[in-house]
């Protein structure tokens, strides 16, 4: 497993301004993805002070979301901030079992890793299983199908 040095987690997803939810990519394989994400007082999810479920949601979907954009990457392959060419929907939640809420200026740890892969011409779907966890507790974890499509070879 790779340890990642400063990456830019924009450079593997889509999302910008108030509806990133990853700031950091901690290491990453081939089937394993580990971020952090830091709750700001501005976040779009927060209510009362508090990370509501759909906050998680979006976080465990953009972590694993990583493990197969990165596939779209070759080595060296530089891609542009805000010029993503490969976009990504959530297909299905198979199973979501929310535990607890974290609070702003909690640091979430989130984890994925592949269970399958399927691969088309310009996309792909898979299946994976996450975690998020806060102050080694978990508050999260899930299996859910992603649908990543690499838009350079549209036409």
């Amino acid at each position: 497993m790779k340890s990642m040095d400063s990456v830019d987690i924009r450079k593997y997803l889509p999302h910008r301004g108030s509806m990133l939810m990853v700031d950091e990519l901690v290491s990453l394989s081939g089937d394993f993805v580990k971020t952090e994400f830091l709750i700001r007082e501005d976040n779009v999810f927060l209510k009362d002070n508090t990370f509501i479920e759909s906050g998680l949601i979006e976080n465990i979907a953009q972590t694993c979301s990583v493990i197969a954009g990165s596939s779209y990457f070759n080595e060296g392959d530089e891609r542009l901030e805000n010029k993503s060419e490969v976009i990504g929907y959530i297909s299905a939640i198979k199973s979501v079992n929310i535990y607890k809420l974290p609070k702003v200026n909690d640091l979430l740890i989130s984890q994925g890793k592949m269970i399958s892969r399927f691969d088309f011409e310009n996309y792909l779907t898979c299946t994976m299983k996450g975690q998020i966890y806060c102050d080694d507790k978990i508050l999260l974890d899930c299996m859910l199908n992603l649908f990543i499509k690499d838009i350079r070879h549209e036409g």
